[in-house]
């Protein structure tokens, strides 16, 4: 039985009650508050839904996930990311990067609702939604972004413009992340994209165990200030 929420109240039923299929379907209804949000984020549970849905929260097992010191850089995303002057910054402009993620994937359908996107834009706001954008010629070509929580980052969508883009904002935010102590980076549920970049399935219970343990230290202070990031992927 999927759990309607109570407006008066921002928990949530356990991870472990929601359904096997629709894989992960958690609970239905609530609002998408900060409050609540990051109640979410720091339980495993995301929301994800489609214009003129109800909202949806999720918990899926298995999840997939990035350890930053495994991410897969191949020979040519190094050789690309040596052959353009690209460049990479955190949090310069999130509204452009979310832009990004809900304009270049309406093919798709894209689930970046209004309601999603001005949630999202709150959150970073509040500073607990973070960006990394990639710049060619003062021209931002793609980019990420997620929620922090602790040393784990919770990412919820990338995009590109240009070949290689997104794939360069993984790379150099996850050697800066795992340089911070980061230790772990949600994708949710893979796909063959993220799974060539390294992300990995786990079981539910150890994903929110680690969640969990990452929740106990935060990253060192200034590690979100707005900033360039040097691009070198080794």
């Amino acid at each position: 039985m999927i759990v309607q929420l109570n407006s008066r109240s921002i928990s949530f039923p356990p991870p472990a009650t929601a359904l096997y299929e629709p894989n992960g379907l958690l609970a239905v209804g609530g609002d998408l508050s900060p409050e609540r949000l990051m109640h979410a984020y720091r339980h495993g549970i995301f929301p994800w839904f489609g214009d003129g849905d109800p909202i949806l929260w999720w918990s899926p097992n298995p999840r997939a996930v990035f350890f930053p010191d495994q991410i897969h850089i191949s020979k040519s995303l190094k050789k690309a990311s040596r052959k353009l002057p690209w460049r990479v910054t955190i949090n310069h402009d999130f509204e452009r990067v979310i832009e990004g993620c809900a304009t270049t994937r309406e093919h798709e359908g894209t689930w970046i609702t209004d309601e999603m996107y001005n949630a999202y834009l709150r959150l970073s706001q509040l500073g607990h939604a973070h960006s990394v954008e990639v710049w060619l010629d003062d021209k931002i070509v793609g980019g990420l972004y997620g929620i922090s929580v602790g040393r784990a980052f919770c990412g919820e969508s990338m995009f590109h413009t240009y070949t290689n883009a997104s794939k360069i904002a993984l790379s150099v935010f996850a050697q800066e992340f795992g340089r911070a102590s980061g230790q772990l980076i949600d994708c949710q549920v893979a796909n063959p994209h993220l799974s060539s970049l390294g992300a990995r399935n786990i079981d539910r219970d150890k994903f929110l165990l680690q969640l969990q343990l990452a929740q106990q230290a935060n990253l060192p202070a200034g590690f979100w200030s707005p900033r360039e990031l040097e691009v070198s992927i080794t």
